[in-house]
């Protein structure tokens, strides 16, 4: 997985180039380790929302390839007929509720759908958290397990750590103590702003705020990632509450692919350069027989040789229905509402 979303976005890359993918992309390239590591730690009925900078998340999740590249040519066989693009990427039947192009915007829609998950398993009704008596580990004063439910992860990077939106999602999750997994990209940047002149404290420290359990992770090494959201998501799931990751990771490419047209320069060559020896897949790949990895990026290979040209013979969307979908139809008013 971590060599498909890059080989992914390095198709992606040479597509926008090519002008076939209009209005370019959010590389994602650098950070594979922290959506794989992430959603291998979840199961079928769980649920996530991405970022702008979201198609790792989605194809970690199992979006097939050839969709989700159709969608970024805006063709009628993407994943969403082409009308979400890449910013907008989803699929509901796998759990995706939605690339978000809005900082942060991700994390009450997360909250939301773990407040309906705890609310369908029937857990008994809400109780005031006491984060105060809550070990940073999750320990203490915890209630008992209350039964087993969905989780919802919400990614997010760290330009998101200001934002009120994010804060007060942090804030109902406490209260409310619902199964929900906050995930901060940390890249270090908010698209050139380095994050270090911007964000007072740290992002920890704000989930420890509200009295979530938090942990800092390497977010270059997948293992490290999955064993630290397996703790959390399995601590969510029992009934325990929320809880808070902050993946120290790079994104090697710049912040949208329109950095390449304007020329950038607010990192260091020896920056870069010392991030891309952590590189991932490497890392990844040094255990197996160097066989295998010739097989798994063969099989990468073909498969990303398929989605490009299923996505460049998929149809464009036939402009009489741009209106389609822009209101929702077939909703049924709640009892004693008039419609």
């Amino acid at each position: 997985m971590l060599r498909l979303i890059r080989g992914f976005e390095e198709l992606a890359l040479g597509l926008v180039k090519s002008g076939a993918v209009p209005g370019g992309i959010h590389p994602y390239i650098g950070q594979e380790a922290v959506a794989v590591g992430v959603c291998s730690a979840l199961g079928p009925g769980d649920r996530l929302t991405s970022t702008h900078r979201g198609h790792g998340h989605v194809l970690a999740r199992g979006t097939a390839p050839h969709r989700l590249l159709a969608e970024l040519l805006g063709r009628v066989g993407g994943s969403n007929g082409g009308r979400g693009g890449s910013m907008h990427a989803a699929d509901f039947s796998l759990g995706i509720l939605g690339a978000n192009g809005m900082v942060g915007a991700g994390a009450p829609i997360a909250v939301g759908a773990a407040w309906a998950a705890r609310a369908a398993s029937a857990a008994p009704p809400l109780e005031r958290a006491a984060p105060d008596r809550v070990a940073a580990d999750g320990s203490g004063a915890d209630p008992a397990p209350v039964g087993r439910t969905a989780v919802a992860v919400a990614f997010f990077g760290d330009g998101a750590l200001n934002q009120g939106v994010l804060l007060e999602s942090l804030n109902l999750a406490a209260m409310w103590r619902l199964p929900v997994l906050f995930v901060c990209e940390d890249n270090g940047y908010a698209t050139t702003l380095p994050a270090a002149t911007a964000v007072a404290g740290s992002a920890t420290g704000r989930a420890a705020a509200f009295g979530i359990p938090a942990e800092e992770v390497d977010g270059m090494d997948t293992e490290a990632v999955r064993a630290a959201a397996l703790r959390a998501v399995e601590r969510a799931r029992s009934g325990r509450g929320p809880g808070f990751l902050n993946c120290r990771t790079y994104r090697y490419e710049g912040h949208h692919t329109m950095e390449r047209r304007m020329k950038l320069r607010y990192r260091s060559a020896e920056e870069v350069g010392a991030w891309r020896e952590r590189d991932p897949l490497p890392r990844a790949a040094a255990p197996l027989d160097p066989a295998t990895v010739a097989d798994l990026d063969r099989s990468v290979a073909e498969q990303l040789a398929a989605a490009e040209e299923f996505a460049l013979a998929s149809a464009h969307p036939d402009p009489t229905g741009a209106l389609d979908h822009l209101y929702a139809d077939g909703l049924r008013p709640r009892a004693g509402v008039t419609s």
